[in-house]
């Protein structure tokens, strides 16, 4: 059932404490995280309230505020008192999944999770479905590297032209990769968002048999999500591998000579910082240092950018829940881009792929602007 209120009782708050909650208490209520929340633009959401209601235990949380979290890494990054803000979220989730309390959308994506190891319903039997007729190899101990594509790109009809992008790069620079194919499950980091701890569990101890079985060491990723997890929580497992997401694997293979772009593509783009890509992650240079080398390509910025790009709206499980007309945080972000007076909209996450195109679409010519994929942009420019 979609949850119309969450009321933690003295045990609540207990759990939530111990879940990470107890920074909380030096939370002063300056009011900065309601300042950089994105949902401040839409809504009358209030991070410092849900702050509140962990570190003091006041009676009542309005349920849907506890989904509306993107997880998108602002509050925390500009918090004076270093309050992990994120991990309030994840918290009330695990509390509230803990009772099977969560959005209805949720409940469909963890079944699916549960039977096919991706959240979009469909069988584990296609996941490589994408590479038909690609020549892409599956993984085998020896090889330079394991390319783990994710759900999005393996699954979704728009985003698979990602995943046909990248095989296209590798092969192009003579890259020895290949793929698990069948082996492969979601990363987990989305649904450990929403608070199932359990379920994240299960799936990273699937990936990390498939990793250790299969004798790999570096992997290679479009996700920032699938990124963020592999390379720092994975480690909780006590496992580590060389983890790369895409942009700075085309990078690498720019400098080593490996990948050469010749086709010239005269067009004004503007790029989006995915929130776990930039934010969490720090990696902002290599993007743009990858589109400056495209012949013919002029890159502009949006007014939001770097540490303060713009969330999407799809981090924290929001990719799989139902937002109103009108509090689309992606509508936003493509007017932005589009005052930049760009014709494309460059970026480097399936989400933000997903997000994006959905808002073009529903906003129809009032957003006339071109979604691509960093490796989109690269593959037309072989």
């Amino acid at each position: 059932m979609t949850p119309e209120a969450v009321s933690p009782l003295s045990e609540g708050i207990d759990a939530i404490r111990a879940a990470g909650g107890e920074a909380f208490k030096y939370c002063y209520q300056c009011g900065k995280c309601d300042t950089v929340c994105p949902w401040s633009r839409v809504t009358r959401f209030s991070m410092r309230n849900v702050v509140r209601q962990a570190a003091f235990g006041l009676p009542e949380v309005e349920g849907r505020d506890i989904w509306r979290c993107t997880t998108c890494g602002f509050c925390p990054d500009r918090c004076p008192r270093g309050v992990g803000t994120v991990d309030v979220t994840r918290s009330f989730r695990r509390i509230a999944s803990e009772y099977g309390i969560c959005p209805d959308s949720v409940h469909t994506v963890k079944a699916s999770l549960g039977a096919e190891g991706n959240p979009l319903r469909e069988a584990r039997s296609h996941r490589a479905d994408w590479a038909a007729g690609l020549d892409v190899k599956p993984f085998t101990e020896g090889m330079e590297m394991l390319y783990f594509p994710g759900c999005y790109p393996s699954y979704d009809a728009r985003v698979k032209k990602v995943a046909v992008a990248t095989a296209t790069i590798l092969k192009s620079a003579g890259v020895d990769f290949g793929i698990l194919g069948t082996r492969e499950s979601c990363c987990g980091e989305s649904i450990r968002k929403t608070g199932d701890e359990a379920l994240f569990k299960r799936l990273a101890r699937e990936n990390i048999k498939a990793f250790i079985d299969g004798g790999v060491h570096r992997i290679l990723v479009n996700s920032p999500h699938c990124y963020h997890t592999f390379k720092n929580e994975y480690p909780e497992f006590n496992v580590h591998f060389e983890v790369t997401h895409v942009s700075q694997y085309l990078s690498e293979l720019i400098e080593q000579g490996r990948l050469k772009l010749s086709k010239e593509l005269p067009r004004t783009v503007t790029y989006h910082d995915p929130c776990y890509l930039g934010r969490h992650n720090g990696v902002y240079d290599e993007p743009r240092a990858v589109l400056a080398r495209v012949p013919g390509l002029h890159l502009v910025e949006m007014a939001e950018t770097r540490r303060n790009s713009f969330c999407c709206g799809g981090g924290g499980g929001g990719i799989w829940m139902e937002t109103a007309k009108g509090e689309r945080l992606a509508d936003l972000r493509l007017a932005q881009a589009r005052e930049t007076g760009a014709g494309v909209l460059v970026t480097a996450c399936p989400y933000c792929i997903t997000n994006f195109e959905e808002s073009r679409l529903a906003l129809g010519e009032s957003a006339d602007i071109e979604i691509r994929d960093i490796t989109e942009v690269i593959a037309e420019s072989l």
